[in-house]
């Protein structure tokens, strides 16, 4: 066994959270919480209702129906289909005390993702790169999104190299892209903070897919990608906050 794969094994066992960490953490030394989301600097666009765009409401049938899909069409989904999908992976139902109560579990309610996404072929969308903007509207059902930049000339170039060279991701209506803040978790969990946000991360994904299948399309999680590209491309430091997850989402080609 090589020591780089015993220290990731090591990484995955349970800690104990009766003792302290190496580090204390801002809440034991009382710092003020860091911010439930980032501040919306660019323009903000409010999506459609997204009432009535579910194809597929039974929960036994979407279980069913969920599959890890790469052929996707070149239709385009509604800007209805895109807020549901938003917000079933990071929306904000209301709050408990200082805490956000999101659609998602998330150790001590810490929440330490952002919601980017790449709009390819989106209805009434202009293609290009934005942020889901979660706290604008707290237990509403309603999903503004911030606009942050346009494709390069060649799109699916673009998302294929920020995909690690996956053609097929490149080709959905959407990709949903998380990133991870990580004082966000450390705050309260100091060292032990990245353990339970990797299990976080994996409630979002399973929103996330699942929630595509309730919409009739197809998704396909995605564990490699280009980190320095993809923080770059998203205006992301790549310590304060950085990439970890994509989720390529669009209507399934049959044909293929």
């Amino acid at each position: 066994m090589t020591e780089m794969i015993e220290r990731n094994r090591k990484f995955m066992h349970c800690p104990n959270f009766h003792e302290s960490g190496v580090e204390e953490s801002g809440q034991k030394r009382g710092l003020e919480k860091p911010a439930h989301s980032k501040a919306v600097t660019g323009p903000l666009i409010e999506l459609p209702s997204f009432s009535n765009v579910l194809t597929h409401p039974s929960y036994e049938e979407i279980l069913d129906l969920r599959r890890s899909e790469r052929r996707f069409a070149d239709t385009p989904i509604s800007r209805g289909q895109l807020a549901f999908l938003l917000w079933s992976v990071q929306g904000v139902r209301g709050f408990r005390g200082t805490n956000t109560l999101r659609v998602v579990p998330s150790g001590g309610a810490r929440h330490a993702f952002e919601l980017y996404f790449a709009a390819c072929k989106v209805e009434g969308l202009e293609p290009g790169f934005y942020r889901y903007a979660p706290m604008e509207h707290v237990g509403e059902k309603r999903v503004s999104v911030e606009f942050l930049r346009a494709f390069e000339d060649n799109r699916e170039a673009q998302l294929k190299a920020m995909l690690a060279g996956q053609t097929w991701g490149a080709k959905a209506a959407v990709v949903l892209i998380f990133s991870f803040v990580p004082y966000r978790a450390e705050w309260r969990y100091s060292d032990k903070a990245h353990r339970i946000a990797l299990i976080d991360l994996g409630h979002t994904g399973q929103n996330a897919i699942l929630s595509a299948s309730a919409l009739g399309l197809g998704s396909c999680c995605v564990g490699a990608y280009n980190q320095e590209l993809c923080d770059k491309t998203l205006g992301l430091d790549g310590i304060e906050e950085y990439t970890v997850y994509a989720v390529p989402v669009g209507v399934v080609d049959k044909d293929r």
